[in-house]
């Protein structure tokens, strides 16, 4: 059993959302739910009354519900919930109305605004009429190349209340990049951040537009969002018009919410892998709202008035996650930029001058703030903070240590996974449990997850493979462009047939919580035995001069040796002692099959545009075979710094 680091309160169990849930299931079920162990085994065996029960508690609004909860609940592929229900995902969001204020945002320290409800309708009531002028209706595709911003939050949700299915990248992104994503969607109009700022640098966009927007023939009007005016040079590029002319000829007024069904289209999410073109990953409008909201309420205990932070981009899932914190009547906080910009302190200086309830970020993100010393339980109050959540890789225990010591000692640290796949998690927080050390806290309501071994049995207390045994909303639709959904089944059910298989090598605790063992498809086997490459990464970060690492399955001599990668602090060298220490430190805490055979030195780690390493990418250099996408990377010339490595020659 890992090292209990948080018990909530007694008067925060009483006080919380999930408390209230799972009394109201209790009496309306008739049934004794003790603890929140006992309310998931509730929730998987009868998921027809837990999604009714969470629709009524998390006040889903919709035109009509229908009779009929799920069909086909035997085929996944294939279910449905809610097949007759008709409601509109704008509609869910824009709860507040009123001069209350629903967002703040800021943009590195360039530029701080707030937005009220009132206002944020308004400007969604005139984006709305302008895409209805050009033509967009239910089903038609609107795309962002777009910052963090509210004027992207607004065009979202104006298109999602025509019932329109929305798809965003960040203006990072290189031409081709946002072409293998937007070419194969056709969108009708585009907006496009002028530009960016990232590291106190402004960035402009309209270079890239003037090659992007000629190659989008489905594109009848493109829209640019203002943000960093300072970067916005060059002309702009045919069928282009400032927001502010895009508006000019609307009044704002009611919304009218295009009703559509609850398995209709919302977003196109893009996979960000290394293999070829993404994939393009149809998410539903009930089926993200009702996940979402869930996560939001129940699993981060989020209430009206409270403040929700996510550092994300728009080319994240994290994105849509955190946007449907609106539903739960909460206010967003918004960043765009790098969270180290002017200082590492600037999303602590966000969280106290917005008073975050949930504080959302990266476990790189933590762990880079725990190497570069920043402390701040001691500069910073973060009074309101209740929730940290972290995702995007497994959180070491050593980040859980960091935040209990250096940034907050009574906080719920929730580390989260799931992922593009699902826009939502399998596995999350829960505010009435306690956090262990290393562990996620708990599967998610109305997730039937479990761990299955080789031979596909489940296990506990064993590492094996991440599956779900029962349907769940926030299935996708299936992929866009995908005749017979045969690029979906082989990407979740080749394995196990009926059976959805994520791809995550996990243990299930025996008191019900998880550990990632790193993703299943870039699992290490010297000697035929299994290894999880976040098992490695955990003792790595222990050792101080190195700041990250990447390790891979290299073949070698008919067998696989494991290779680790590191980035050192600026000053060390991978001398001899180093090398020991960091053998020394991975052997006495795991394995001596989990020992590196090599350890080279590396100047960059490349990684996804959402802060994943990529291992398989590196591998494939390694060992000689092509890249198919390096515009999925936020770093790609980092690739070139594996191939030819003489040490991993010998």
């Amino acid at each position: 059993m890992n090292l209990t680091l948080w018990t909530p309160s007694p008067e925060r169990v009483e006080a919380a959302n999930m408390t209230r849930f799972r009394a109201h299931v209790a009496a309306a079920e008739g049934v004794a739910l003790d603890d929140y162990n006992a309310l998931y085994a509730w929730s998987v065996a009868h998921i027809e009354r837990f999604w009714v029960h969470v629709w009524d508690f998390v006040r889903i609004k919709a035109e009509t519900r229908g009779a009929r909860v799920l069909v086909d609940g035997d085929k996944m592929p294939g279910a449905r919930f809610f097949p007759d229900a008709k409601l509109n995902f704008a509609e869910n969001l824009l709860r507040v109305t009123d001069d209350r204020r629903v967002l703040t945002f800021w943009g590195e320290d360039k530029v701080k605004t707030t937005m009220t409800g009132a206002e944020l309708s308004a400007l969604v009531s005139k984006l709305q009429q302008f895409l209805k002028d050009q033509g967009v209706g239910a089903g038609d595709r609107v795309a962002g190349f777009v910052a963090n911003t509210p004027e992207t939050l607004a065009a979202m949700l104006a298109a999602a209340s025509l019932g329109a299915v929305w798809s965003s990248c960040s203006p990072d992104f290189g031409v081709a990049g946002v072409l293998d994503r937007f070419g194969q969607i056709g969108p009708k109009v585009l907006f496009a951040t002028d530009g960016y700022y990232y590291n106190g640098r402004a960035f402009g966009a309209r270079e890239k537009l003037g090659d992007i927007v000629p190659a989008l023939e489905s594109v009848t009007a493109v829209v640019m969002l203002p943000y960093a005016k300072e970067a916005a040079e060059g002309d702009l590029p045919a069928k282009t018009q400032s927001l502010a002319d895009a508006i000019a000829p609307y009044c704002a007024g009611p919304i009218a919410y295009t009703m559509v069904g609850f398995n209709d289209p919302l977003v196109v999410m893009f996979s960000s892998g290394t293999t070829g073109k993404p994939k393009c990953i149809v998410h539903s409008v009930g089926g993200a709202l009702i996940q979402q909201v869930k996560e939001h309420v129940l699993h981060c205990d989020v209430k009206p008035g409270d403040v929700v932070f996510y550092f994300t981009t728009c080319g994240w899932m994290m994105w849509n996650w955190l946007i449907a914190g609106l539903a739960a009547e909460a206010e967003l906080a918004l960043f765009d930029g790098s969270p180290f910009a002017p200082d590492g302190n600037v999303l602590f200086d966000f969280a106290d001058a917005a008073k975050f309830t949930v504080f959302g970020t990266s476990a790189r993100y933590i762990d880079a703030c725990a190497k570069g010393g920043i402390e701040p339980a001691n500069t910073h109050s973060l009074e309101s903070v209740r929730t940290i959540c972290s995702t995007g890789s497994p959180l070491a225990p050593e980040s859980f240590d960091y935040v209990y010591a250096e940034v907050k000692a009574d906080v719920q640290l929730a580390s989260i996974s799931g992922g593009t796949d699902i826009v939502s998690c399998f596995v999350l927080g829960e505010p009435t449990s306690p956090v262990r050390r290393g562990e996620i806290q708990r599967r998610g309501l109305g997730m039937a997850v479990e761990v299955w071994s080789d031979d596909g049995k489940p296990v506990t207390g064993e590492k094996g493979e991440l599956v779900c045994v029962r349907p769940f909303p926030s299935m996708p639709i299936g992929f866009w462009d995908d005749p017979g959904d045969a690029r979906y089944k082989a990407a979740y059910f080749e394995t196990y047939p009926g059976i959805w298989r994520h791809g995550d090598y996990v243990e299930l605790t025996p008191e019900g919580g998880l550990i990632i063992h790193g993703r299943s498809d870039s699992a290490l086997n010297p000697g035929g035995v299994r290894i999880g490459t976040a098992e490695i990464y955990r003792q790595v970060e222990k050792v101080d001069a190195v700041m990250e690492s990447l390790v891979i399955g290299q073949d070698w001599e008919s067998d696989v040796r494991v290779v680790l990668f590191v980035r050192l602090r600026a000053g060390a060298a991978l001398d001899d002692a180093l090398v020991k220490e960091i053998k020394t430190t991975i052997r006495a805490n795991c394995t001596p099959r989990h020992v590196p055979a090599k350890i080279v030195q590396v100047d960059d780690i490349p990684r996804t545009r959402s802060g994943k390493i990529v291992e398989l990418a590196v591998r494939d250099v390694v060992h000689g075979r092509p890249v198919k996408n390096k515009e999925a990377l936020a770093n790609p010339g980092a690739l070139d710094l594996y191939a030819g490595i003489a040490a991993l020659a010998e």
